[in-house]
């Protein structure tokens, strides 16, 4: 297992620099940079002058330079650069400020998502081809095909204008229970058919397995077979899409919380990219592609400690 992990963040290192250089790449492309100088010196400025400003800002030169000099910058001092668009805060700032915000959001979804997708995953698995199968099935499927900022466009039309129950944006101030709850039901209802129907299909997998019969057999009860013998091994297959829902509530709430005005992690995104804020889009790349691998390796990880049947080589 100490090899295993080894090697996999050895490659999830490596697929790190490689990511991230490309991102780097892009970022630092004539163009852009050419646009962020006349953001910052003016539209009438001449190319000397541009060209100077580049200069001082140290945006010019090798880009492999470059490139290592931020990764320096991150490993020796902890600093993510600096903002054009925010001069008064510093990127590491306003990016950990954005991350608690799409933090809290996410935990509420998982907190709501997890436990009834798997729920209605086991539910309908346990007698395949049932009522309530077809019906569990039929639910998850038109909750996967609904987006977010559909769902979440005719609950603000039902619930906020037409009812006057909910607000249909978050405050400036921050949070609430009734804020929040439009954002949370539109990401709850477009992940949980997913998650619901892999756990489905695993649980219904394990339904039909030799073991199960056998304990059909010697007469264990149909909750005890359940609950002992094809519970876990039927969450095998979706603690891994579990784990990688991390990155997707990360970076796919993009949408939501632009349509909600909340400060997060999305929000940080687009408004980076719209302004052309160098910085703040590698800061953002490098976070995202972090999660992302992490994610990874540690669902590689747990797969192999739920399910004995692997051995590690």
């Amino acid at each position: 297992m100490g090899q295993f992990i080894l090697r996999r963040t050895a490659v999830m290192l490596l697929t790190m620099l490689v990511l991230t250089f490309i991102v780097f790449a892009i970022v630092n492309l004539e163009p852009n940079l050419k646009k962020t100088a006349i953001q910052e010196v003016g539209s009438r400025t001449s190319p000397e002058e541009i060209a100077s400003w580049l200069e001082k800002e140290g945006l010019t030169g090798n880009l492999f330079g470059r490139y290592f000099d931020w990764l320096w910058d991150i490993f020796r001092h902890g600093s993510l650069g600096h903002s054009y668009r925010e001069s008064a805060r510093s990127v590491n700032t306003v990016l950990w400020e954005s991350l608690g915000t799409t933090g809290v959001l996410a935990a509420v979804v998982f907190a709501f998502m997890i436990p009834l997708s798997l729920v209605m995953g086991v539910l309908a698995g346990m007698r395949e081809g049932s009522i309530g199968d077809r019906l569990i099935s039929m639910l998850s499927i038109i909750s996967t095909a609904t987006p977010e900022y559909v769902s979440g466009i005719l609950m603000v039309a039902i619930f906020a204008f037409s009812l006057s129950w909910l607000p249909g944006s978050v405050s400036v101030d921050g949070f609430t229970a009734a804020s929040i709850t439009i954002p949370v039901a539109a990401i709850v209802i477009y992940g949980v058919g997913y998650i619901a129907r892999i756990t489905r299909a695993s649980m219904a997998e394990v339904m039909t397995s030799q073991y199960i019969r056998t304990a059909h057999l010697k007469g264990v009860s149909f909750p005890s077979i359940v609950m002992r013998h094809a519970l876990r091994n039927a969450l095998i297959a979706p603690f891994t899409v579990i784990l990688l829902q991390f990155p997707w509530l990360l970076t796919g709430v993009v949408v939501v919380e632009f349509m909600f005005n909340i400060k997060g992690f999305g929000w940080y995104l687009i408004q980076s990219v719209e302004t052309n804020d160098l910085f703040p889009m590698l800061a953002i790349s490098l976070v995202s592609v972090a999660v992302v691998l992490s994610t990874q390796l540690l669902s590689d990880i747990g797969y192999v400690l739920l399910n004995p049947r692997i051995r590690v080589r």
